[in-house]
């Protein structure tokens, strides 16, 4: 199989290269759409081959979404990459021997998370799940703020052996807000009036499911009670602690800091309300 490959990027140039270096080992087919980038990511996207068009960034749902309908994507299948994300040696082999007549629609590839350097293994969320490589026609991206999901039409999913590393390099001081920033979209989202674009929430259901599942299930425990239970499920229960010094910030702050940000946010919206 040969895939469209499609990358989102914003000022990428630290790690777009490793990404459309793996990317050119599936495909020739590939496309970066850059959001007006201030440093040299187009001048590397465009020597690696890819062709660059310029898009506004609105949100990740929006984007992909827009790359969809606009791109001139010519292959049957599609693989959505961010531009921080590199497929190792095993899922860029899996993928060149997937047949391009098959009853399955879409893949779900796990990813990991680099962070400070170090690769998280532990801690429930390493890996998650994404549906990533699916045939063209039959996949959009949720219209949602934060945490986005493909779907599909209809038709079969697999999981792929192999894996993408979510190679984290930008400082603290830029993760930290861009996590403010998805906490203002996370709120939103809680109270934004669903449509049918979205994935459905099922304990039994494919990856993308079963996990939206569980963040409705945590979104019905008490403000400010809950990051605490999920830091300690997280860090003690499910052994991020073995993810070293590295895995401490990263679990303090994604899973505890993060998510008791969120509630400080509702906290805030509703007492505004009340008033």
């Amino acid at each position: 199989m040969q895939p469209a490959i499609i990358v989102l990027s914003f000022n990428s140039e630290d790690t777009l290269g490793a990404t459309l270096s793996k990317a050119r080992e599936i495909s020739n087919e590939i496309f970066v759409v850059d959001s007006f980038s201030k440093d040299g990511t187009v001048v590397l996207a465009e020597s690696f081959g890819a062709k660059v068009v310029q898009h506004p960034f609105e949100h990740y749902g929006a984007q992909r979404n827009w790359a969809i309908d606009n791109l001139a994507i010519t292959s049957h299948w599609q693989l959505h990459l961010d531009a921080d994300e590199v497929m190792d040696d095993k899922l860029v082999d899996v993928i060149r021997k997937l047949p391009e007549d098959t009853t399955i629609n879409g893949y779900f590839i796990a990813r990991y998370v680099r962070f400070l350097g170090r690769v998280m293994r532990h801690g429930a969320m390493s890996p998650t799940w994404h549906l990533r490589l699916f045939r063209s026609g039959i996949g959009r991206c949720e219209e949602r703020r934060y945490d986005q999901h493909f779907l599909l039409k209809g038709g079969d999913t697999a999981q792929l052996s192999g894996e993408m590393i979510d190679d984290i390099r930008m400082p603290l001081t830029e993760w930290t807000a861009r996590h403010n920033r998805w906490a203002d979209g996370e709120v939103a989202e809680m109270y934004a009036a669903e449509d049918g674009n979205r994935v459905e929430a099922d304990k039994q259901g494919n990856p993308a499911q079963r996990k939206r599942y569980w963040r409705k299930r945590y979104n019905q425990l008490p403000l400010f009670v809950r990051p605490f239970a999920l830091f300690f499920y997280r860090y003690f229960f499910r052994l991020g602690f073995l993810d070293g010094k590295e895995g401490f910030i990263f679990w303090t702050l994604q899973t505890f800091w993060f998510r008791f940000l969120v509630d400080a946010k509702i906290f805030e919206k509703r007492k505004a309300s009340a008033q």
